[in-house]
């Protein structure tokens, strides 16, 4: 075990982490103070004593990866990161939670230097650090899968510092059930069990045993009480004990419960919900500062030798460190060419050239569910990319997620018949717990250069929305497949139907929603998919069988149908007006293309020429040039239909005050889909009344 190194100039170091947070909060009238001032000591150990990190380097492969659960204590990184030289000034301190400032009210991914993710929601962080840990072992696997435990240049550390409103989120419940049964030994918690929150004691509220819970769940669980005495004694040693137990131990999850008094020091507000979320005061500060030997005429106030001592010891500490993984990692090189070269293609973010090549192609005359049409992209694309990963919350047969053939990633002793699987697998299986399926794929996806898709219900794309709405936030490539993309899913009724879901989806900025008409149109959405890596996407695919095109070469030109590959633009002329002069535009998704390319045939019987405009994805449609767009929607032609099962929501800004929706406005119901479209209109009789509704209508 290693030795601890404390000595006097560390405590002050971490009283001035205390008195730091109690001034930049006192400074901006708003914020967490008592948190950071009583988890100072913790951070500060963590980033002083314990993490492998370099604040020169936060791209550094060796690193140990920090999250910050309790992203609304986002002090308790934040002082660190000025302590080691990250980045961040005692200017930014002051600048906490103010506009154009790098310090946030929560940590932000790709905002503040040396962050890894943005933790806003409570347990987000937690159940993504999952993830972190996920695709440590699976690039582990991919890269250096003979090398003994510790000593591979890949192996490192998740270590997370989790609040009781972590605790009580659900997702991490779902989380920390899969950590342990996926027996992470890479990631250690640090929960810091100081029983208030913004309504003051848990009790009101949350008195469960946390630790018999993580004992249940398969995790190795400590506990180190500060308070145990009657006195508040901050034991350091004890607690760098209990995480180097924790790193010993590499065949569970770790999980320290921290028992401590919030707002230590402050004479009169510590230990209370007051001190939570709001700043201590002029008189409690002053009093706070002098308990603890500073001047409380004096804010910001940072000793030369304690900036000295944290900035130099975390350089010393990140050269030795580095020192010794570089020579490993290059001796791993030296010896892994191919290995190294896949590395290099990942950390460049490039996918092989030719990988258009791959991509199945359907024939017409056979019709194809696009979640079929999916499950054979992804296996195709698999074959040529090492870094696809994924699976589904439970629904492998439904989602057709799997790639087929590959051990899923379980220990060896879970698998089952079905599916069998090691540490280094494939497959993912998120049991039936969406909203963890989507933080993990999130962690997966900021841990390092590997792909990694989640299939669901597109219904139940609203239990894993947090997750989804933070992946757009930080603009990062997760990927999320959402299957049984409308009411023709049938017979399971309105609770598995997705009406708003797509609309809803589509009101997330930087979220791509795709929804592929045909098979072809599902492989080219897949090879796009994947070679955006600005932010996430999800997939949106029927259930059920829908035609597959017979396409040209390139665009629409008399009859002869537009390629699949103008997928990429997002909306694309599908079929021309038989004239090459629309009259009227019709815009639809996924299986309604097929209708209204039905509805184009009779309204050109009643010689009405009309266009046919196929729109997978309205976010790729809306990045292309101005006059693209107006390519393919001119603003001379007025009369407009959109055609989507699922609310008209998404479409006005593209109808104007002369278009027309054919929509479903209301919730499903229980019947075989062909009888449901007919029902609610989804049909092309209804495409080509709205058609001429709209032409009437000038």
């Amino acid at each position: 075990m290693a030795t601890l190194h404390w000595d006097p100039i560390d405590d002050r170091a971490v009283d001035t982490a205390r008195v730091l947070a109690a001034d930049a909060v006192e400074k901006v009238g708003n914020g967490h103070p008592g948190t950071a001032m009583s988890l100072a000591p913790v951070a500060y150990l963590l980033f002083q004593k314990v993490m492998r990190r370099d604040p020169a380097d936060h791209d550094w492969l060796g690193r140990d990866r920090f999250i910050l659960s309790a992203g609304h204590s986002s002090l308790t990184q934040y002082v660190q990161l000025y302590l080691a030289g990250d980045g961040l000034e005692l200017s930014d301190l002051e600048a906490l939670r103010t506009w154009g400032s790098k310090t946030p009210g929560h940590p932000e991914y790709g905002h503040t230097a040396g962050v890894e993710i943005t933790t806003g929601p409570l347990g987000q962080g937690l159940a993504s650090a999952v993830g972190f840990a996920y695709a440590a072992r699976y690039e582990r696997g991919l890269f250096d899968p003979e090398a003994a435990d510790g000593e591979s240049p890949f192996d490192h550390h998740v270590y997370v510092i989790a609040s009781d409103g972590d605790l009580e989120e659900g997702v991490t419940s779902e989380a920390s059930s899969l950590a342990g049964h996926q027996q992470l030994g890479n990631l250690v918690v640090i929960y810091d069990s100081n029983q208030i929150s913004i309504e003051d004691d848990t009790d009101i509220a949350f008195t469960e045993d946390v630790a018999k819970r993580y004992e249940a769940y398969g995790w190795h669980v400590q506990t180190v009480d500060w308070k145990k005495t009657g006195d508040y004694v901050e034991d350091v040693a004890e607690l760098n004990d209990a995480i180097e137990a924790a790193k010993a131990e590499t065949g569970k999850p770790s999980i320290i419960v921290l028992k401590t008094i919030i707002g230590w020091p402050a004479p009169k507000k510590q230990n209370t919900g007051k001190i939570h979320g709001s700043a201590l005061g002029a008189e409690e500060l002053a009093a706070t500062k002098e308990v603890l030997g500073f001047d409380p005429a004096q804010n910001f106030a940072v000793a030369d030798e304690v900036i000295e001592r944290t900035r130099g010891n975390a350089r010393d500490r990140a050269a030795e460190a580095k020192q010794a993984w570089q020579a490993s990692f290059d001796a791993w090189a030296a010896a892994n060419p191919e290995r190294k070269a896949l590395l290099d293609r990942l950390e460049a973010g490039e996918l092989p050239e030719g990988l258009e090549a791959a991509l199945p192609v359907f024939e017409p005359g056979k019709d194809v569910s696009t979640r079929a049409a999916s499950g054979k992209a992804i296996n195709a694309l698999a074959a040529h990319l090492p870094e696809l990963w994924g699976g589904s919350a439970d629904l492998a047969e439904s989602n057709l997620t799997t790639i087929n053939g590959a051990p899923s990633f379980v220990p060896a002793e879970h698998s089952t018949h079905e599916f069998p699987g090691n540490r280094h697998g494939r497959v993912l299986h998120f049991g039936i717990r969406e909203h963890a399926m989507g933080a993990i794929l999130n962690g997966i996806v900021l841990h390092g250069p590997t792909r990694a898709f989640g299939g669901t219900f597109l219904i139940f794309s609203d239990y894993m929305r947090p997750a989804v709405r933070l992946a757009a936030l930080m603009q990062i490539p997760s990927i999320f497949v959402w299957t049984h993309d409308s009411v023709a899913l049938g017979e399971d009724g309105p609770t598995h139907q997705p009406i708003e879901q797509l609309s809803a989806l589509r009101a997330i900025p930087h979220l791509s929603v795709v929804r592929p008409a045909d098979a072809n149109e599902t492989a080219w959405s897949w090879l796009e998919i994947l070679k955006r890596r600005g932010g996430p996407a999800g997939i949106a695919l029927t259930r059920q069988n829908v035609a597959v095109f017979e396409r040209g070469e390139g665009e629409a030109s008399g009859d002869t149908l537009a390629a699949a590959s103008n997928v990429a633009k997002g909306a694309y002329v599908l079929a021309e007006a038989a004239s090459g002069t629309p009259d009227v535009i019709l815009i639809a998704t996924g299986s309604e293309v097929q209708v209204a390319l039905a509805a184009r045939e009779q309204l050109a019987a009643d010689g009405v020429a009309a266009r046919v405009v196929s729109a997978p994805s309205l976010e790729w449609f809306e990045e292309q040039s101005a006059e693209y767009r107006e390519s393919v929607l001119p603003s001379s032609v007025t009369a407009r239909v959109s055609v989507e099962a699922g609310l008209a929501l998404s479409w006005y800004r593209y109808l104007g005050t002369r278009g027309r929706a054919v929509s479903i406005e209301h919730f499903g119901a229980s019947a075989d889909y062909k009888t449901l479209f007919r029902e609610f209109g989804i049909t092309p009789e209804h495409v080509v009344a709205a058609a001429k509704e709209s032409l009437a209508s000038s």
